[in-house]
């Protein structure tokens, strides 16, 4: 009984879980993050004419920093999602190549 509460208060049972739960994740963290890389830039075009004619016109001085600091706020986002981007295309292999070994090991072939 003390063994199936200690089995139970873990949070994965085995690498075998670990590896497959992140390959069935893993196409869905990549894509986010080419969508979110895909929606800031598209923002950020359509932000900054908005932005540059707010700068000539007097009196939306406010306005025109509201704007400036959405459009850094959203570079940040699209340059910290083609990091992540990166990060998954450089794990993938990684992870695949350790599934490959798991099951060559285990005798799945």
């Amino acid at each position: 009984m003390s063994e199936d509460k200690k089995e139970q208060r873990l949070p994965i049972r085995s690498l075998h879980e670990f590896l497959f739960e992140i390959s069935e994740a893993w196409d869905g963290f990549r894509t986010g993050s080419m969508i979110t890389m895909i929606v800031s830039a598209i923002l950020i075009l359509l932000l900054t004419p908005r932005l540059i004619v707010l700068h000539f016109r007097r009196g939306d001085f406010f306005e025109s920093v509201i704007y400036l600091a959405i459009i850094i706020g959203l570079s940040y986002n699209l340059w910290n999602s083609w990091k992540q981007h990166q990060f998954y295309k450089k794990w993938e292999k990684r992870i695949g190549v350790l599934m490959h070994e798991e099951e060559e090991l285990l005798g799945d072939k």
